[in-house]
């Protein structure tokens, strides 16, 4: 890691070499963890509004950043996923009669 001229780390490398210790440290679970308890206070902290707001936000920046080929992609893998769920669901249905 580079240093600064008075041999100290900056605050983004520090911070990159307590991200690596702490990945190092903990497991998946760990991760999930943490992410469930910040949703949990997220969700507690904000109402309707506040998630229509920032879905609008996401929405407006990924069509920038996208082109109509990517839609394609995504709603042809959507459909197919629909469609392996709702043939699973039939043969569960069908075994349980």
């Amino acid at each position: 890691m580079a240093k600064n001229n008075n041999e100290k780390m900056s605050l983004e490398q520090a911070g990159q070499k307590g991200g690596n210790k702490t990945a190092r440290n903990h497991d998946k679970e760990f991760y999930q963890d943490i992410g469930e308890k910040g949703g949990e206070t997220t969700s507690k902290n904000h109402d309707k509004e506040f998630y229509q707001d920032i879905g609008q936000k996401g929405g407006e920046t990924t069509s920038k950043n996208h082109d109509q080929e990517f839609y394609e992609e995504i709603g042809q893998k959507g459909g197919n996923s629909r469609a392996n769920n709702n043939n699973q669901q039939r043969n569960n249905n069908n075994n349980n009669s």
